[in-house]
């Protein structure tokens, strides 16, 4: 059944003073599913998500958890036993998490370790929406949950004749608690951290209980002692019991601070106090359906408008909300890069390696007010750190590679979100590409001697050191760009010099990417099969395409079009074969695109995403039409199993948006989409300004994947991409589809998107 969404108009906080919004049966936050991509393992992921109960890009989330503490699957679709509600902050299992505490009801016998705190439940007795958790357990016992940024509000419903219990779980770490039961108040403090944390670290929370406590006592990982109202150890927990009259609900008010107790009691006050969970949910599902309501999906399937606003739901989860608003409702944060609380914005959990592609130039178009606090973010840690993160959680950590902050920071600059320091940024760029963190391979630029010297990394004596020359390049362009944005053309020209260094490594007599020792030697035995070794997370058949910006130039060094075509083609129906390499064995990444049956393209991997796209540069975009569907239509759907591969902060999910919007980012520096085979027959892009944008396409189905003809703003319309301001200006891009490729569109050099050697 197709579900079209009507509106007499959109109503954005930022935008516009009032509105009046159509009766509608569904709105745009029911067609997410928060549990899809939840039945994944460490062996093969389908997301490697978790249900996150929170408001977009908000500092807490909560979930419900089934696995231990510490495990970073901390809800698997497949267990059948739940031992906690947990505040999460997340951002990847491979990253884990921090400064987390739970909360889990009991009813009938206490358990306080999370080794023994289970309790069965079924998913037909569960409630996952973005805005609230709800399940009843086996034993009758009901818990109701929505979130705010900063706070929580739980109901709880215990079933009769059966002693009632709350176990607070503070983690271990180094943790503590105080019970004031007069006050039916806990207030505690949890460092639990996977690193990425100075010495000072922590997550200061409170709760307050609607009921009476008529019993409590702590937990220290050993011991349990009743009537003991405060525990400090490396592993601690609490008990309050009560006597909740049958046909009411126990309500659990909580909000916690990285800054101080005192903060927490602000944003305890500011945010749940007095609140119930309806009031709560209802302001969340506002906001869900506000920051959604910004693309407008119509006629398609109740199953690709479940997945679409399920994958925009995850895009606009991370990176989180770190700042907190102080008793004169300024921002504030506490750093952690030094330690240290000052005025302003910090954003965390994001890896850029994964989110510069497509989630940060999602957020430029549609959610400019995030982008430009996310930009001022990114310079505060440069000044508190000496260095701009790469991967946070919630300072810098040690994963993946690549110079990729100058993407986020130079793609929202060439769109005209304008707001930082621009000689501060430029002095932050240049040092990222001058110098390394003393402790952390990732943060700065690993090699960068070998670089500046050779016009490469070397392997082996640089690990990962073709993936890390690719990226290194391109964020030379973009460095090249903004100093030129600037009228600083001698630093221009430098970084532009260097951006086509990705032409040192490309393997003629093979024609794909490959690795040099630093005297010059390629490295015997090629094998574009290989993992691992000089490439991150990938091989040469994925690496080979990460040429952002300069499509024209690889082409070039394949020997023009038609053998990078070939070669493109190629990697489509090639045996899905594999030599695991460095790794040592097949990780997961290995084995999912060996489960997609699409040759040696990897789908459930970022270095490989955008190189659909490529047939757009190169003159056959009815091939990026056509592969484009496939993916979206086998690998994609809103189950437990939705994903093929991780999801990273939304960047998987931010490729599927644009994708079925119509477009892609190919490379963030160039305000330009490359064109691709919309997914609906009608995307409306509600924008700043109250402007609109509306891809249209009425004759679209899923055998008519192919653009016969284009008309932008009723003129014909020939070009393989679209400009920002082409979509910032508002207007209709009119396509008509059809079942079979049209081979003259889009063949012209003129068609093509930018290419720097153009």
């Amino acid at each position: 059944m197709v579900t079209r969404l009507f509106f007499l108009s959109i109503c954005f906080p930022f935008l516009l003073t009032s509105c009046q919004q159509s009766k509608k049966t569904v709105e745009f936050v029911d067609y997410v599913n928060p549990l899809m991509g939840t039945e994944s393992t460490f062996a093969f992921s389908h997301g490697n998500t978790y249900p996150a109960v929170a408001v977009p890009w908000g500092m807490n989330f909560w979930s419900p958890q089934t696995g231990e503490n510490g495990s970073g699957w901390m809800y698997t679709y497949t267990d059948s036993l739940m031992r906690g509600f947990r505040q999460t902050h997340q951002p990847s299992p491979w990253i884990n998490d921090y400064g987390t505490f739970s909360i889990m009801p009991l009813a009938g016998e206490l358990k306080m370790s999370h080794k023994e705190r289970l309790v069965p439940f079924s998913h037909q007795q569960e409630k996952a929406t973005p805005y609230n958790y709800s399940v009843t357990f086996n034993n009758g016992l009901q818990t109701s949950l929505s979130a705010t940024s900063r706070g929580a509000v739980f109901e709880v419903s215990f079933p009769e004749k059966e002693d009632q219990y709350v176990v607070v779980d503070a983690y271990n770490g180094g943790s503590s608690i105080t019970i004031e039961p007069e006050k039916r108040l806990v207030k505690g403090a949890t460092r639990y951290n996977n690193g990425g944390v100075p010495d000072n670290f922590a997550n200061y929370f409170m709760m307050e209980f609607s009921h009476p406590v008529i019993e409590y006592g702590t937990y220290n990982g050993d011991t349990l002692l009743h009537h003991q109202t405060d525990v400090a150890a490396d592993y601690t927990c609490a008990y309050l019991k009560f006597d909740v009259p049958a046909g009411e609900k126990l309500t659990i008010r909580t909000a916690s601070s990285f800054i101080s107790p005192e903060q927490a009691a602000i944003n305890f006050n500011r945010e749940v106090a007095d609140a119930d969970v309806q009031l709560i949910s209802g302001k969340a599902r506002e906001q869900w359906n506000n920051y959604l309501g910004r693309v407008e999906a119509e006629g398609g399937t109740d199953e690709q408008l479940r997945t679409f606003y399920s994958c925009l739901y995850r895009t606009l989860l991370f990176p989180r909300e770190f700042y907190e608003f102080d008793s004169q409702g300024n921002p504030v944060y506490y750093s952690p890069y030094d330690g240290n609380v000052h005025d302003g914005y910090m954003y965390t959990d994001n890896g850029f390696w994964d989110t510069f592609r497509a989630v940060h130039p999602l957020f430029t178009l549609l959610y400019p007010e995030v982008s430009e606090r996310v930009t001022q973010s990114i310079i505060n840690a440069y000044n508190e750190s000496g260095f701009m993160p790469e991967w946070a959680s919630p300072g810098h950590r040690g994963c993946m590679i690549g110079n990729n902050s100058v993407s986020l920071l130079v793609d929202a600059w060439m769109k005209g979100i304008q707001t930082v320091d621009a000689e501060k940024a430029l002095e932050a760029m240049i040092h990222q590409t001058q110098a390394r963190h003393a402790e952390i391979a990732s943060v700065g630029r690993d090699g960068f001697e070998y670089y500046d010297k050779l016009g490469y990394v070397p392997y082996p004596e640089v690990p990962e050191a073709t993936a890390k020359t690719l990226e290194y390049a391109y964020a030379d362009w973009c460095i090249a760009r903004f100093a030129e944005s600037l009228g600083k053309q001698d630093i221009a020209d430098q970084y532009y010099q260097k951006a086509p260094n990705y032409r040192n490594l490309y393997y003629p007599e093979h024609g794909f990417m490959w690795t040099k020792d630093a005297k010059g030697n390629w490295r015997d035995r090629f094998d574009a099969t290989e993992w691992g070794g000089p490439f991150t997370e990938g091989s040469s058949w994925h690496w080979t395409w990460s040429v952002f910006h300069d499509p024209e130039g690889l082409s070039e060094l394949m020997g023009g079009h038609e053998p990078m075509i070939a070669r493109l083609d190629s990697m489509f129906v090639a045996p899905n074969t594999y030599n695991y390499g460095t790794y040592g064995f097949v990780i997961h990444e290995i084995a999912e695109m060996v489960a997609l049956n699409m040759g040696q393209y990897a789908h459930g991997n970022q270095p490989v995403q955008h190189a659909i796209y490529l047939y757009d540069y190169i003159g056959q975009p009815w091939k990026t039409q056509y592969h484009l569907r496939n993916v979206m239509d086998k690998l994609y759907n809103s189950g437990s199993k939705g994903y093929c591969g991780d999801e990273d902060n939304g960047q998987t999910s931010a490729w599927y948006v644009f994708s079925a919007m119509g477009f892609y980012p190919v490379c963030p520096g160039m305000p330009e989409y490359a064109i691709g085979s919309p997914l609906f027959k009608k995307v409306t892009l509600h924008l700043p300004e109250g402007k609109n944008f509306v891809v249209s396409a009425a004759d679209n189905a899923a055998d008519r994947p192919y653009i016969r003809k284009a008309l932008l703003n009723g003129q014909e319309f020939t070009r393989n991409y679209l400009t920002h301001d082409e979509l910032k200006q508002g207007g209709e891009l009119n396509l008509s589809m059809d079942s079979v490729p049209n081979q003259q569109r889009g063949t012209q050099p003129a068609d093509f998107p930018y290419s720097y050697s153009k």
